[in-house]
């Protein structure tokens, strides 16, 4: 999925997004509105009203990448318009999230940081 290049953070933008912006647009979104920066090793992930299409972007050495996706059955789980700005989620959670899954697995087995071998 994505490029071979190490994504550190994933951001989703709250609410819907007018997927008719391109790479400009959605980049001014996440300096002005996110202020985060978008040449960070970060994957930002936007959605549109009907929750059926998503709009990735990334950065990658030289020039951004941007993905989009749309269904053509069923939504994406997207997180409500309660709140406005991004939402930090793991690399897992945006795996999940594609698959049509809600962002929280409670059946999934929890990261485990081992430090020894037994």
């Amino acid at each position: 999925m994505l490029t071979n290049a190490p994504i550190e953070r994933v951001y989703l933008a709250r609410g819907s997004t007018d997927l008719r912006k391109s790479i400009d647009g959605l980049a001014v979104i996440v300096k002005e509105c996110f202020d985060l920066d978008p040449f960070s090793p970060s994957v930002f992930v936007f959605c549109n009203r009907k929750r059926d299409k998503l709009k990735i972007l990334q950065w990658e050495h030289n020039g951004f990448w941007l993905y989009y996706r749309r269904l053509e059955r069923g939504t994406f789980r997207w997180l409500s318009e309660k709140e406005s700005g991004a939402v930090r989620i793991s690399p897992r959670q945006l795996r999940w999230l594609l698959d049509g899954l809600p962002l929280e697995q409670k059946q999934a087995h929890h990261e485990v940081k081992a430090r020894t071998i037994l």
